[in-house]
C-alpha cells in the first residue's frame, strides 16, 4: 500500500465508483423519467434545429479538415456532415446550447443536463453504423433514453451539493463527467475502464466561467458545453483502448481536483443515483432565457397588455427574486451581445413588457437598438425575497420565483404579478407538454420542407414508434443534403 499523509493512494476514489457502478449497475425502472426524457429528447434537437438559422453557431460546424467524411461517422442534424464521433459531440452539442433554450437544472451548481445529448447521439449513431456495418444489431432510441437519464442523474446530483460557480469553474465540467461515464459503459467499457475515463475527466479540469461574466460575456458559453461532451468521447475512446487511469484523482494530497480546484472541499453525491433529476428537470418552454429569469418573463408578459402604452408613464419598475438571479443575471450597464442579453434579467423583463413575447431575435443587434429597452432597464431595481432563496433551494419546492411591479409617475401601482414555479417545471407538467411538442414542430418549420417535417413528426411523436426507432434511422430524419 503505497500512504502519502496517512491515505491510501491505491485506493479508488469513492465518487468514481460509485458513478462506475451506477452507470454499469443500475436498471432505470421509472416511467415517468423515460416519458419525460422523450420530450427531453425532442425539445434539445428541436433547439439545435433552431440554431442553424444562426450564423456564428454554424460557421462552427463541420469537420475539422474541410471535405472530411468518415466512414460510418456520426452524422450532424440539419447538416450534411458526416464525422468522427469526437467532432460529431461538439457540433451537435453546440447546436443544442447555441440559443439557451434547451432544459435546465438548478441547485448550489447550475448547468442544462441535455447537453450531455451531444456525446450521447454522435456514439449512439456511430456504434449504431459500425454495428450494422459488422451485422451486428443497432442501439435503440430507447438506449438513448436511459443514457440522457444517467447522464441527467450524474450532473444533476453532483450539482445538488458542489458548487463549481463559488470557485470560478463552470458548470460544463459535470456534463463533461456525466457524459464521459455513459458513453465509456455504451462503448463496452468495464468498470475499471469507466473509472480510468472518469478519472482523466476530473484531471482535465474545467473552463473558467470568464466567459459568462461582465466585462467578458461572450459566445463561448453557447460552445462549451459542446466542448466538454466532445471531450468526454475522446477519454472513453481512449479508456476502451487501455488508457491508464488515476484511482485519487480527486483526493490526492496537493494534486488532486479538490485540493487544486475545489478549495479542499470533499466533491460528494447528495443523494443516491437514480431517476430523481430526470423527473425533475426544468423545460424552457416559452422564452430562451436564462433560467432564473423565466418567472420574470412570464410576470413581463402578462403585463405587457397594461404597460404597452403607458411605457412613458413608467417610474420604476420593481423586479422581486432570489439571490442565485440576483448573482448571475442581475446587470447594470451596457450589453455588448446576445450572450450578454440572454443573461440579464433586466433585459429580459424589458422584451417581455414592450413586445409581449421573447424570441432567440429579440437578443441580436437590431432588436437590441430599441431605445425603449435601456430606458426601462434603467427604471429597474432588483431585490431579493429571502422566502424565494429558501424556496429555491428546497428539494419538495425547487422554486425559481419572481415578481414584478409597475410603479407610474402619477402615483399608481399596477398589481404585483408574482410567479413561483416557470411553466417548464414538474409542478406544470401537464400544462408543458403539449406546448413542448409544438415547441417542437415549430422549431422543425424553420429549417425543413413540409414533407420532411412530417415524416419527423410521424415517427416522433408516437411514444413505441420513437422508443424503437434504430439510432441511425432517428438520427437519418434530421439530415439535410
Amino acid at each position: 500500500m503505497l500512504e502519502i499523509n496517512g491515505i491510501d493512494q491505491t485506493q479508488t476514489d469513492v465518487l468514481l465508483a460509485d458513478i462506475a457502478d451506477y452507470v454499469l449497475n443500475k436498471e432505470i425502472t421509472s416511467t415517468e423519467a423515460f416519458e419525460t426524457a422523450r420530450y427531453v429528447l425532442l425539445d434539445t434537437l428541436g433547439c439545435g434545429i433552431l440554431a442553424l438559422r444562426y450564423p456564428e453557431c454554424t460557421k462552427l460546424l463541420g469537420p475539422v479538415v474541410p471535405g472530411t467524411v468518415v466512414p460510418n461517422g456520426t452524422r450532424v442534424p440539419g447538416t450534411s456532415y458526416v464525422l468522427d464521433p469526437v467532432k460529431g459531440a461538439f457540433n451537435i452539442g453546440c447546436m443544442i446550447r447555441w440559443l439557451d433554450y434547451n432544459d435546465t437544472w438548478l441547485a448550489a451548481e447550475w448547468g442544462h443536463p441535455s447537453d450531455n445529448l451531444g456525446g450521447i447521439l454522435a456514439i449512439t449513431d456511430y456504434l449504431s453504423r459500425v454495428n450494422i456495418a459488422e451485422g451486428r444489431e443497432a442501439l435503440t432510441v430507447k438506449d438513448v433514453l436511459e443514457m440522457m437519464i444517467k447522464a441527467h442523474e450524474i450532473q444533476g446530483v453532483l450539482a445538488l451539493e458542489n458548487s463549481l460557480n463559488r470557485v470560478g469553474l463552470d458548470h460544463v465540467l459535470f456534463v463533461k463527467i456525466a457524459t464521459t461515464a455513459v458513453v465509456t459503459k455504451a462503448l463496452g467499457g468495464t468498470r475499471e475502464e469507466i473509472i480510468h475515463a472518469l478519472s482523466n475527466a476530473w484531471i482535465d479540469n474545467s473552463s473558467l466561467r470568464t466567459y459568462r461574466h461582465t466585462p467578458n460575456t461572450g459566445s463561448r458559453k453557447s460552445w462549451a458545453a459542446g466542448d466538454a461532451t466532445s471531450r468526454a468521447v475522446h477519454l472513453a475512446m481512449m479508456a476502451v483502448k487501455g488508457e491508464m487511469g488515476y484511482p485519487t484523482a480527486l483526493s490526492a494530497p496537493g494534486w488532486g481536483f479538490q485540493d487544486v480546484l475545489f478549495n479542499k472541499q470533499e466533491l460528494r453525491l447528495a443523494r443516491p443515483l437514480d431517476s430523481y433529476v430526470m423527473e425533475n428537470v426544468l423545460f424552457k418552454v416559452s422564452f430562451p432565457a436564462e433560467f432564473h429569469a423565466q418567472t420574470a418573463a412570464e410576470c413581463a408578459v402578462k403585463l405587457h397588455a397594461e404597460v404597452k402604452n403607458r411605457l412613458d408613464e413608467i417610474d420604476q419598475v420593481k423586479i422581486t427574486t432570489h439571490e442565485s438571479a440576483i448573482r448571475i443575471i442581475d446587470k447594470e450597464g451596457p450589453l455588448n451581445n446576445p450572450a450578454d442579453r440572454d443573461h440579464c434579467i433586466q433585459y429580459i423583463t424589458a422584451i417581455g413588457l414592450i413586445y409581449g413575447d421573447i424570441t432567440a431575435d429579440h437578443y441580436e443587434d437590431e432588436a437590441a437598438d430599441d431605445v425603449r429597452i435601456d430606458q426601462l432597464r434603467n427604471k429597474m431595481v432588483v431585490v431579493e425575497n429571502k422566502q424565494y432563496t429558501v424556496d429555491y433551494l428546497d428539494p419538495n419546492k425547487r422554486s425559481i420565483a419572481n415578481a414584478v411591479q409597475i410603479f407610474y409617475k402619477d402615483g399608481s401601482v399596477s398589481d404585483v404579478v408574482e410567479c413561483e414555479y416557470p411553466l417548464g417545471h414538474r409542478f406544470r407538467r401537464e400544462e408543458a407538454f403539449p406546448k413542448i411538442i409544438k415547441k417542437f414542430t415549430s422549431n422543425l418549420s424553420t429549417h425543413y420542407s413540409s414533407k420532411q417535417q412530417n415524416q419527423i413528426q410521424k415517427a416522433c411523436l408516437d411514444s413505441n414508434t420513437l422508443t424503437n426507432l434504430k439510432v441511425n434511422e432517428f438520427v437519418d430524419l434530421f439530415i439535410s443534403h
